[in-house]
């Protein structure tokens, strides 16, 4: 009658003392834990899921049946069971086993974190961050170093021979549509030396211009423009020169034709050739003597990194040197150095280049320039007879340009103050005084021309005298001629240099990359390996 009817205790219950649950328990435990079902044999689920409860309040009065946890006889229709007997069930109930739960399976992610966490895992992600950073700063350092060497290679012999030549295209124009006006100014035939010196100068325009477009200048159109009205300016000038020997007036008028192509158009597209040729050689020159900020940044990181690293190998393994990673930091601290100093030595070349001589070359140049276009200015007011007068107001602002009132804002002021090289300072100041002489004349030739002693001023202009136009003229051309050929070579010199700073950066930077990653790969895998 009382087989799977569930009693609860009442107060009246008497519970088993603690000492017979202790004694008793292990022993039924044992018992229990030896059964590998899942259920009592003998009792229904239910009877079971009540015993693995653990409830102290509810046993299943099956478990009393049980041959080997019940009475140890069923009792009769109608008999009590034993109270030692339901003590010892109930006993059997409380120090039933807990069911033993599976094991929880963790997913390939969990194993992923959990390797990543451990210290073998943890070498093994610091190891990989370093070989990136030393990859990409020894990329860096390799590619930017070939870059610049490009850069100063291409203003040595790119971009800068361009600017010479465009100076020089410059040069020879103005000069020879000084000299055209010159020979002009002599009745019949011309002096030699003045027909000589004009064909130089077509000569030298034609050779610079071809060397500029071959070279590939920037501003094809100037190129064109030049190449296009120059046979027309020497079309011009001879015509000028037929008439003029036969005595015609005409002559002078082909003449300022020819003069106003030059200054109106020829000119102008030489001067745009010339500045962007001057402008391409400062940028490549910048980008020569440019800071590799970000190899620098990477090689200071990686060194950093490197340090720390082997603080923390050493509080870890308990060994103060790893040899590969002191190799990798050694080559790290190599490799900022060898790209600082040579960013720095290379740095200081172009500067010297720059402050030594183009900046020079570039104020002296103009100059030369301007004195030429004043002495084209000066022949052709007094081929106009009278009619000149815009030529001499050209005339008094070129030689204003080369020097001022104040000693300051001049050209050759200018020139003086950057002159770095004694020859050079001596020779600007020989042409400040030889402007100052050159003035002095002129007053002469205008008096005389304004006066009505042509004759007397042409002497004055092209005469061979000491104290002529043209003496003063011709010594102070030449001395800016020696001064430019002092400066070129100057920066000529320093652009070599710098060209020369880089020699060896870009295999060196390779060669030492692979150093650097073999180090540290060899240097981690020793202590990675300790814990296989």
């Amino acid at each position: 009658m009382l087989e799977g009817v569930a009693v609860t205790h009442s107060s009246a219950t008497r519970r088993p003392s603690a000492s017979r649950c202790r004694m008793a328990s292990p022993a039924i435990e044992r018992e229990l834990a030896s059964d590998p079902a899942d259920e009592v044999p003998g009792l229904g689920g239910a009877a079971t899921n009540r015993v693995n409860t653990g409830d102290s309040d509810v046993m299943a009065i099956g478990l009393l049946d049980h041959p080997r946890y019940g009475f140890p006889h069923k009792p009769a229709h109608g008999e009590a069971a034993d109270d030692d007997e339901i003590q010892m069930a109930q006993m059997a109930q409380l120090t039933a086993p807990a069911p033993v739960q599976p094991p929880v399976r963790r997913g390939e992610g969990s194993r992923v974190t959990a390797r990543i966490r451990s210290t073998p895992g943890r070498m093994v992600l610091v190891m990989l961050v370093l070989l990136l950073v030393g990859l990409v700063a020894g990329i860096a350092w390799v590619i930017g170093s070939a870059q610049r060497s490009s850069a100063a290679g291409g203003a040595r012999t790119g971009t800068g021979e361009l600017a010479v030549q465009a100076q020089e295209l410059y040069r020879a124009l103005s000069d020879a549509d000084a000299t055209a006006a010159i020979a002009f100014l002599s009745s019949g035939v011309e002096p030699a030396e003045l027909r000589d010196r004009y064909q130089s100068d077509v000569s030298a325009a034609t050779a610079a211009l071809a060397a500029v477009a071959n070279g590939g200048a920037s501003d094809k159109g100037a190129i064109q423009q030049i190449s296009a009205q120059l046979p027309v300016y020497t079309g011009l000038v001879e015509t000028a020169r037929s008439y003029n020997r036969q005595g015609y007036p005409v002559g002078s008028a082909y003449l300022r034709e020819a003069s106003g192509l030059m200054r109106g158009q020829l000119l102008p597209a030489a001067q745009r050739l010339y500045d962007r040729e001057t402008t391409a050689l400062k940028d490549e020159r910048g980008d020569a003597a440019s800071l590799p900020w970000l190899a620098l940044l990477l090689g200071i990181g990686l060194v950093v990194g490197l340090i720390r690293a082997q603080a923390r190998l050493s509080r870890q393994t308990h060994r103060t040197f790893n040899a590969g990673l002191l190799a990798a930091t050694l080559v790290a601290v190599v490799m900022v150095l060898w790209n600082g100093v040579g960013w720095a030595v290379v740095a200081a070349h172009i500067g010297a280049a720059n402050r030594n001589g183009s900046r020079q070359v570039e104020l002296l140049a103009t100059a030369r320039i301007a004195a030429l276009t004043a002495r084209g200015d000066e022949a052709l007011t007094l081929v106009a007879r009278g009619s000149g007068a815009s030529f001499e107001e050209d005339y008094v602002a070129q030689l204003g340009a080369l020097v001022n009132g104040d000693g300051k804002s001049g050209l050759l002021d200018r020139a003086r103050a950057a002159a770095t090289d004694g020859s050079v300072r001596a020779s600007v100041d020989t042409a400040i005084s030889d402007v100052n002489a050159w003035l002095a004349v002129h007053k002469k030739l205008r008096a005389a021309d304004d006066g009505g002693d042509f004759p007397g001023a042409v002497k004055l202009a092209i005469g061979g005298e000491p104290d002529s136009a043209a003496t003063i003229f011709n010594r102070l051309d030449g001395g800016l001629a020696q001064a430019i050929r002092a400066t070129s070579a100057v920066s000529d010199k320093r652009g070599a240099e710098a060209a020369g700073a880089f020699g060896g950066q870009t295999g060196g930077g390779v060669f030492l990359t692979i150093v650097l990653l073999a180090g540290i790969g060899v240097g981690y895998q020793q202590r990675i390996a300790e814990y296989r």
